[in-house]
């Protein structure tokens, strides 16, 4: 091993300062590429591509979104009215039934022996009373001809009154007695849905049973509960006033199928002051069955049409510190910020109510790095969505099996 010279360890830090200092250049010329490259930008000098939309004027449809609770229009409990031992279930888990069908019966026996009794009380009593008028109509007959005291007489009406309460009384257990009997069968109270068996047969059911037998959800009507902002109520407030009948849409929970249509039933009558909404109510016919029992869905609630509405679309809306504006491209193809005032949403577009003409270009794509004044370059995104898909599908077309042209048919039939 060498030992470096006195010349070589002097010429060291010469070389090491050389290289610091080409390094330094390299990287002072490639940031001021970058910053002139920028500046281009920001002057114009690079236009970027942008997607633009046509401002226009149309008759917008009105609609307020929510989230709402599918609620059954009726929900009951049905439960015995007597107690006894059910004997038969007359219903399947899920079925659709219809009010005042038979669900179940109980072993009507006990009930039926008391109404028996009671009859029988009852024409014995009769009989009593039937026995006290003829011996009142006598005694009436004797005393005409002053051969019997009055006071018996007036004894002998008393005690006919007396029979005639008594058979009240009768005629009274004898419908009690019969109206347990009945009870004993066991029907729909609504048309519904049944859910599942909440007791089997055999056992002893009682009247204050919590669960009861089953639970019948009517599910046609059935309701949908949203609720919306309060800066929105006077909106609905005046569409309802304007039509009896504002329409409702329920679309699932992905927002992409319309389960059913439906119309607005009601208002709650306050403010939940918590959440700063207000309930609304609406009633769905429910045709195909396609709407559950505290089923989520979306809600789309029409608040009827604006006649003539200047409209964009909403992705050109943009929110800063001079409020809501979007960006207009003029004639040389640079942008500008037109502060624009907003009215409400309509599908995919939002209604400008000042700040827009007809006719105008809005920026709908690119705008995050969009500069008051800068050039751009409008790119036709649906042009070029369309040559992607007719691409897309040149692409999935099956290509030619080698053999089955001309030169294949030859090759085959020299090879047999």
């Amino acid at each position: 091993m060498s030992t470096p010279t006195p010349a070589k360890t002097k010429r060291l830090p010469i070389v090491i300062a050389i290289i610091a200092v080409l390094g330094g250049g390299w990287w002072w010329h490639q940031h001021s590429q970058s910053a002139r490259e920028a500046a281009a930008r920001n002057k114009g000098g690079a236009p970027m591509a942008v997607g633009v939309a046509t401002v226009k004027t149309m008759d917008a449809p009105l609609q307020l979104n929510a989230l709402g609770t599918v609620n059954s229009t009726y929900t009951v409990t049905v439960r015995s009215r007597v107690d006894g031992q059910l004997e038969k279930i007359h219903f399947d888990e899920g079925q659709l039934v219809k009010q005042g069908q038979l669900l179940a019966e109980l072993d009507a026996r006990p009930y039926q022996a008391a109404l028996t009794q009671a009859e029988g009380q009852l024409l014995r009593d009769k009989a009593l009373l039937e026995n006290a008028r003829l011996d009142l109509a006598r005694y009436q007959q004797l005393a005409s001809q002053n051969s019997i005291a009055k006071q018996q007489v007036d004894t002998q009406q008393a005690l006919v009154h007396q029979y005639e309460g008594t058979v009240k009384v009768d005629q009274g257990a004898v419908a009690a007695a019969r109206v347990n009997v009945d009870y004993t069968r066991i029907t729909a109270p609504v048309g519904g849905r049944v859910g599942l068996r909440q007791v089997d047969p055999g056992n002893v059911v009682h009247a204050g049973d919590a669960n009861g037998v089953v639970v019948i959800t009517q599910t046609q009507p059935i309701n949908v509960v949203f609720a919306i902002p309060e800066v929105n109520l006077n909106a609905v407030l005046q569409a309802a006033a304007a039509s009896k009948s504002l329409r409702v849409e329920a679309w699932d929970r992905d927002n992409r199928h319309k389960l059913a249509d439906g119309t607005l039933l009601a208002l709650d009558n306050q403010l939940n002051t918590s959440t700063g909404t207000i309930n609304i109510k609406a009633r769905f016919a429910n045709d195909k069955q396609l709407l559950f029992p505290n089923q989520f869905v979306n809600v789309n609630l029409q608040l009827g049409v604006r006649k003539d509405a200047v409209v964009v679309p909403t992705v050109a809306v943009q929110l800063g510190k001079v409020g809501n504006y979007v960006y207009t491209v003029g004639g040389d193809a640079t942008v500008s910020i037109a502060k624009v005032r907003t009215g409400p949403v309509s599908g995919d577009n939002t209604i400008i109510e000042d700040g827009l003409k007809p006719g105008q270009r809005v920026v709908i794509d690119g705008v995050d790095k969009l500069r008051d004044g800068a050039q751009v370059k409008v790119i036709d995104r649906a042009a070029q969505a369309k040559e992607a898909a007719s691409a897309a599908a040149g692409e999935a077309k099956p290509r030619k099996k080698r053999g089955t042209g001309a030169w294949g048919k030859r090759h085959a039939s020299a090879a047999n």
